[in-house]
């Protein structure tokens, strides 16, 4: 009897239940299909009765990612071409100029011409504003004018482009353009290996395997591994990489999302090359996701020692989604932890500050590595030894953003012969004339308190306080953008190192700054330091 009342009762429990969750999902999908009946009308009447006429593509196209923009800037929609791109960038194979290009309004920017390839033999540098391509004027081309540049193999096609004020010509062959992974190995001295892994596309764990491998064959016996700028790329090579270095079986990384199967764990499943090499991992502020999870990791379970600036912070993953007409969705789907536990995700995208800005977390939780250090969530992976002129600030930022350290190098390498590696000297004249050019370029970097301080005499308020008040914020503002001048001898060392960097490359490409840094870069120096001191890589991880 006692039995069939239990059943009475949990009957009708289950059923409210199910009817509550129900009506959720039924109130959720009748919603969506209302918003869509809504755009749906809105779009056709609009473009049926505008004054003008429209462009119904471009319309959606920017309606689409308005919508995205309320999210997070890694949920992405992705047209055929930025598709054909995503799979290129994973792959690290295409056809066309091998270069890094930069699009502008009214022109394109050569940023950097890989070693060899197609522009480099055609005579393009770094600094070079492309024009006009094949008969096409880049100021008359609406669309993405880097598209003009992609093409099959062996097809040439003819670029205007001008050089320190002087107009030429010339003919580039595309051809097939190998990404690596691995830019970059060598021996630092006669016992410590050094290998950048620049990105983690489907190469990535091969290469950097490859070069492990060669790199012990000439004698390694402790390794740095430099994920300086690195911007991320695939999970599964970011596990593999880390999987190198670690045992068989280890957690590495675990997603969690509202979806449940895109809850996982990723553990190891391979044997390690070498799961006792002392090893140093490089990191700065451009050091990101799928980096994040090797350097965060690794740290995590004390089985390496981070060095450089503290990471980006990003904790998101993503995932791409197949729509309709060769397009896709690229959609955050899931947060991810690293193997103690912590998400480094530094910026809050769902709750934004009055500007619609995303909030970056301040109030960080500890953790715990395996040998009981402790270690935070909530913004990047900190380095256990920080270094000074790979922290970043806003004016480095900007100065960068701006191209003002880009122009200057450009007009260095016009203006100075240099033979080798070895000869480069960049000394406090050259920091002064660089000074020089900040002042006499149309650089403007507006501030925290400048913007506060525009906005709040801007208030109508302001009115009542008469001339006095207008004179003493012009004298203030006056004083803040001499400090301005100022602030760029306080960050000598970081902005310094951005201009090094950026002329070094100008001569001896990639290769050529590499092998640069194992001479003169301040991280690679301390890394090699740590470990040829074995009490004090052992006391740092424990």
């Amino acid at each position: 009897m006692k039995e069939m009342i239990k059943k009475r009762v949990m009957l009708p429990v289950i059923a409210v239940v199910f009817l509550v969750v129900g009506s959720g999902f039924k109130n959720d999908y009748f919603e969506i299909a209302k918003q869509i009946e809504i755009f749906t009308t809105l779009f056709k009447e609009l473009n049926m009765n505008y004054v003008d006429e429209t462009n119904p593509a471009d319309l959606m196209d920017t309606a689409i990612k308005n919508m995205l923009d309320e999210l997070d800037p890694y949920t992405k929609f992705l047209n055929e071409q930025d598709v054909e791109a995503y799979k290129i960038n994973n792959a690290g194979e295409y056809s066309g100029i091998g270069a890094l290009v930069r699009s502008y309004q009214d022109k394109l920017l050569i940023i950097e011409p890989y070693q060899g390839y197609a522009a480099d033999k055609a005579g393009l540098k770094a600094g070079d504003e492309l024009i006009k391509i094949g008969d096409i004027n880049i100021t008359d081309f609406k669309d993405d004018a880097a598209e003009l540049l992609k093409g099959a193999n062996n097809t040439r096609v003819e670029v205007t482009f001008k050089r320190q004020g002087k107009t030429q010509t010339t003919t580039i062959t595309r051809e097939a353009i190998e990404i690596d992974a691995v830019p970059f190995y060598g021996m630092a001295n006669e016992k410590t290996g050094y290998i950048v892994l620049s990105k983690f596309n489907a190469k990535a764990t091969d290469q950097t395997k490859s070069a492990l491998l060669a790199l012990k064959g000439q004698g390694m016996e402790q390794l740095i591994l430099d994920l300086r700028g690195n911007p991320g790329g695939l999970l599964s090579e970011a596990i593999k990489i880390t999987n190198l270095f670690v045992p068989k079986g280890e957690t590495i990384v675990t997603t969690k999302s509202k979806v449940k199967k895109f809850n996982r764990e990723y553990r190891t499943k391979n044997n390690p090359v070498d799961a006792e090499i002392p090893l140093v991992v490089l990191v700065d502020g451009s050091s990101a996701s799928a980096s994040e999870i090797v350097s965060g990791s690794l740290q995590d379970l004390d089985r390496a020692v981070i060095i450089g600036a503290r990471s980006f912070g990003k904790g998101l993953v993503q995932r791409p989604l197949r729509l309709t007409y060769g397009t896709q969705l690229k959609v955050t789907i899931s947060r991810y932890y690293t193997a103690s536990g912590r998400c480094i995700q530094a910026l809050d995208y769902w709750n934004r500050d009055q500007e619609g800005n995303a909030v970056r977390n301040t109030e960080f939780q500890d953790f715990k590595t395996r040998n009981g250090r402790k270690v935070q969530d909530g913004g990047g992976v900190m380095p256990d030894i920080e270094i000074p002129e790979l922290q970043s600030n806003a004016l480095t930022k900007a100065l960068s953003v701006n191209n003002v350290i880009f122009d200057f190098a450009t007009d260095y390498y016009y203006q100075n012969s240099l033979d080798a590696v070895a000869d480069f000297d960049f000394q406090n004249t050259d920091f002064e004339a660089f000074k020089n050019h900040v002042q006499e370029s149309n650089f403007n970097f507006e501030t925290t308190t400048e913007k506060a301080l525009r906005e709040a005499i801007a208030d109508e308020d302001t009115a009542l306080f008469g001339d006095g008040m207008a004179q003493n914020y012009q004298e203030l503002m006056d004083k803040i953008k001499l400090e301005k001048i100022n602030a760029i001898d306080r960050y000598k060392r970081e902005i310094q190192k951005s201009l090094v960097d950026e002329i070094i490359k100008r001569y001896f490409y990639r290769d050529g700054l590499y092998r640069y840094y194992l001479q003169n870069d301040g991280a690679i120096s301390e890394a090699v330091s740590v470990l040829e001191s074995p009490n004090r890589y052992s006391a740092i991880l424990n």
